[in-house]
């Protein structure tokens, strides 16, 4: 079920908000919460809703071990309960996500003809891993208490506004409010306002950009050229930024409607003045992952350099893998860990002396990553990044405008999408609404824009308006 789709707006989140506010007690609340997220992601899987519960009931059991190994002093058994918990989830992502890419890479190597398995990848199965994986390894770290109500760890696990897409919700982010919360008004309006604000993201900027990205990328790298493909690739900068921040600002809404206050998963990441600080902006929640459970534990930076860029790499593979199994997400994420590694050691402090230049650049290298990403295979990546650097020639501009031009009778939507998707992803955003709440009548108005807004999403959605969130693939 998407967010984006008549069936929720209008079916499953009432009915949800009805049932949970008509509850008295906690957990009748977090009992419905949880029925209500099995309900919602078994709508478009209903098989692998199985699978769900049985890493929710399995990782319920290996907290509980753990604690109890460490309250009787054995660390030791403590250890390899926690050892065999994140082994298991691993195994799970590299059962259903990874083993066609492992086997095709062994008969590669060996000139072998081993079955390729063509396993069907539950959506979210990577979101949810990670963090059911971070609650086991914080309880084995003493950072949280095990959670004793399975029902309890069952709602924080499947909870539907963050399951499928993110943000990766720590279970020590809200251990305290799953025990104890507070509903109020405000944060319902708030809430309201934030999941409309993504809504709109989605469906009237990510969505448009999404079309005449595939369009001008249905033709061959020597038919759009070097004006097409910077098109194309800043208009799908935009519609993956978009897209995922706005998937985030409608899980973050949702929870506060619910009285749950999820961390920001994005910081204004096109104003970043170097890779580094992109990152320190983008995926807030992903990159903080990776961090704390897999580069502090390698070792982080107090190691020596050698070891250092070992970490970097093995993090950025990583990173880079856990998006998809295909070589072009491994080479996305050793490009960005290779600019990360460059930064620290050779042109960091020289970039950070070169105002508007330093953003200039860092949004120039993540535009020429988002074509790796982009890229469906390693051959298509070659067409691409040709295209953008002149290999084709500047031409082919008669390709991307009729492409536009397709969307509607003079392109004005693409580009009217276009301005407000880069006024957005600015601060001036923000200025705006800032000034807006000082106004008299202020908030009123901005409660206006946002009706009206969710009108005009509404409108899209009917007339048939569908495009699937990008990170529903991972």
């Amino acid at each position: 079920m998407l967010f984006s789709s008549l069936v929720f707006l209008f079916l499953f989140l009432p009915l949800f908000f009805l049932s949970y506010f008509a509850a008295k007690k906690r957990r009748t609340r977090n009992i419905l919460l949880l029925c209500f997220s099995l309900v919602f992601y078994a709508w478009g899987e209903t098989l692998h809703v199985l699978l769900m519960i049985f890493s929710i009931a399995a990782n319920y059991f290996f907290a509980l071990a753990i604690e109890k190994k460490q309250m009787a002093e054995n660390q030791k058994a403590a250890k390899t309960y926690m050892a065999l918990a994140v082994g298991a989830n691993l195994l799970l992502i590299a059962v259903f996500k990874y083993s066609g890419f492992f086997a095709e890479i062994f008969n590669s190597l060996a000139g072998s003809a081993v079955p390729v398995p063509k396993i069907e990848l539950p959506i979210g199965i990577s979101f949810y891993t990670f963090q059911i994986m971070s609650y086991v390894i914080d309880v084995y770290r003493k950072q949280v208490p095990a959670q004793r109500d399975l029902l309890y760890l069952g709602a924080y696990l499947s909870g539907f506004p963050q399951l499928i897409a993110g943000p990766v919700v720590r279970y020590r982010t809200i251990a305290g409010e799953l025990e104890d919360r507070a509903e109020t008004i405000s944060d319902f309006s708030a809430g309201i306002k934030r999941f409309i604000a993504g809504l709109s993201k989605k469906v009237l900027i990510a969505n448009t950009m999404a079309v005449s990205v595939d369009r001008i990328l249905a033709f061959s790298g020597a038919d759009y050229g070097m004006a097409g493909a910077w098109i194309a690739m800043v208009a799908y900068a935009m519609q993956i930024y978009f897209d995922f921040s706005g998937y985030s600002d409608m899980a973050i809404g949702m929870g506060r409607m619910m009285g749950f206050h999820y961390l920001e998963n994005f910081n204004y990441p096109y104003m970043a003045a170097s890779i580094t600080d992109f990152w320190r902006r983008w995926h807030i929640s992903m990159s903080t992952f990776f961090r704390d459970y897999v580069y502090i534990p390698l070792g982080g930076s107090r190691v020596s350099r050698g070891r250092w860029v070992f970490n970097m790499a093995v993090v950025w593979a990583c990173t880079g893998l856990w998006h998809g199994a295909n070589w072009t997400f491994v080479i996305w994420g050793m490009y960005f860990g290779a600019l990360l590694i460059a930064e620290k050691l050779a042109v960091g402090r020289l970039i950070e002396k070169l105002p508007v230049i330093k953003n200039i650049y860092a949004l120039f290298l993540v535009v020429v990553g988002w074509a790796i990403f982009r890229a469906e295979s390693v051959g298509q990546m070659g067409e691409l990044l040709r295209a953008m650097f002149g290999g084709y020639g500047g031409g082919g501009a008669q390709i991307p405008l009729s492409a536009l031009l397709q969307q509607s009778e003079c392109g004005l939507v693409f580009f009217a999408m276009l301005a407000a998707a880069a006024i957005a992803s600015m601060p001036a955003s923000r200025f705006i609404k800032d000034r807006l709440s000082r106004l008299k009548h202020g908030a009123l108005f901005m409660d206006v824009c946002a009706l009206t807004v969710f009108a005009f999403c509404v409108i899209e959605l009917a007339l048939g308006s569908y495009n699937p969130f990008i990170y529903f693939d991972f």
